[in-house]
């Protein structure tokens, strides 16, 4: 069976925690599984990374550069004496995580003298959480008796544009990287750094936080992978946030539509994009757990053969705001969704929800919280006119979330879901519902929000043993 299996954070979290991933890899190739393993950094890398470059590109202290790269140096080398047991691998990795550190250093002393950092600057010095992460997972893989290489993204083949911070991956990348790794499959176990690329001319892009997963899926695609493994450590795609509702489930198998669903509203198990590549190409995608491995967490397929469930999770999205125009001059007014929408996107702000209603005097929407202060400003602005009246906005919302393939076609899902809220005394603010009807989504207050979430999960019974 031909496997890419992506290892986030947690599961690299230290040397103790690459070691077990290394003897993890090593049982599943030994069952003669074709291997490529996706790393992440180690735990609280990149976040110090690029608090780091954003710190002294303001105070431009290099005195802060040289205690950052001694805690860091220290933090890898611990990793590399407990993950690899063999004297001259633990020389080699340490000889490739001093190169790779050397050069980071001399980066971020110069963001200290520039007292700049741009989108591209902050996507290189980024990229050095996984890059120093690879060497040491793949040397641990040596050190176990198989044979392992470590590669960049983009050395391993993904070529992107060059949007840094949130690269857009080229179609070409997919026979580079099948060109570059499949030969590799036999011999070996190929470690490749999630997260990262480069674009034609060899410069260093990002997919984007969380974009690891994203990574493994391209990687699966290219690679005709029969299976993509998302190493996390919960039990697979819940039936909701187990925080919330202690009760949750994991989901045995899920559609590929449910998942994308679930991902966008608010299920932090997998990146929105992750499994763009593996519907594309039909790829089966696995959530497991890194330290129970033995249970088989949860499969996303293209076509589920029997759906046993109208509703599969209820999932909530906070730090969310809720903007509603209004104005008569609205009504009738040719093209003011579109003038809305526009500058919306202008502006930056990616819009969550919409809801209008019929008679056209106003219109509701969601969106970051974020972003709330540039949209609320970029309508105003483009509105000088009479044609708004009012432009108001309430930061204490959420957005709760009822998905389900099993929905379609299905009367009385939606009075279902109202009914039980009313019941429950949760008003609910405004509501959608796309035309494949596998998601309900309503905006209620945040003081309602988690208690919402807790009667669906009890009302469509998803904490029954499956």
């Amino acid at each position: 069976m031909r496997i890419v299996m992506k290892f986030g954070g947690t599961s690299v979290a230290n040397g103790e925690k690459i070691r077990y991933v290394a003897e993890l890899l090593k049982q599943y190739h030994e069952k003669g599984n074709e291997l490529i393993a996706v790393t992440s950094a180690l735990g609280g890398v990149t976040d110090g990374l690029l608090n780091t470059a954003k710190e002294v590109s303001v105070s431009g202290k290099v005195s802060h550069v040289k205690e950052f790269i001694a805690d860091l140096t220290k933090k890898h080398y611990d990793a590399i004496h407990v993950a690899v047991d063999s004297d001259n691998l633990r020389s080699v990795c340490i000889e490739s995580v001093d190169k790779r550190i050397d050069e980071l250093e001399k980066a971020l002393i110069g963001i200290c003298y520039l007292g700049e950092l741009t989108t591209r600057s902050i996507d290189y010095i980024s990229s050095y959480g996984e890059r120093l992460a690879a060497p040491i997972v793949s040397c641990s893989i040596c050190s176990l008796g198989i044979e392992s290489k470590s590669f960049t993204g983009g050395e391993a083949g993904i070529v992107t544009d060059s949007t840094y911070g949130d690269a857009k991956v080229l179609e070409d990348s997919y026979s580079r990287i099948n060109e570059r790794l499949t030969p590799l499959l036999e011999s070996g176990i190929s470690v490749v750094t999630g997260f990262i690329a480069q674009n034609h001319k060899g410069i260093i892009t990002t997919l984007g936080r969380s974009g690891s997963d994203f990574s493994a899926s391209i990687l699966g695609a290219a690679v005709k992978a029969d299976e993509i493994w998302l190493w996390k450590e919960v039990h697979g795609i819940m039936t909701s946030d187990p925080k919330f509702v202690p009760e949750a489930k994991s989901i045995p198998q899920i559609s590929y539509i449910e998942a994308m669903e679930l991902s966008y509203f608010g299920a932090k198990v997998l990146h929105p994009r992750t499994i763009e590549p593996a519907i594309k190409h039909k790829i089966p995608v696995r959530v497991k757990n890194t330290f129970e491995p033995d249970f088989e967490g949860t499969l996303i397929v293209a076509e589920q053969n029997q759906i046993e469930d109208v509703v599969k999770a209820v999932t909530l999205i906070s730090r969310v705001a809720l903007i509603n125009i209004s104005g008569a001059g609205m009504v009738g007014a040719i093209g003011t969704a579109a003038r809305v929408f526009s500058v919306l996107a202008g502006a930056g702000v990616n819009i969550i929800m919409i809801s209008q209603g019929s008679s056209e005097a106003n219109m509701t929407l969601v969106v970051n919280e974020e972003h709330l202060e540039q949209a609320v400003a970029a309508i105003r602005s483009e509105f000088s006119n009479n044609v708004i009246g009012d432009v108001a906005y309430d930061r204490d919302v959420c957005v709760v979330a009822v998905v389900g393939a099993g929905m379609d076609g299905i009367p009385g899902v939606a009075g279902k879901v109202f009914y039980a809220l009313g019941k429950g005394d949760i008003n609910v603010i405004i509501i959608s519902q796309g035309s494949s009807q596998h998601n309900i989504s309503f905006v209620v207050s945040s003081a309602d929000a988690i208690e919402a979430v807790r009667i669906l999960h009890r009302e469509f019974e998803l904490d029954q043993q499956r």
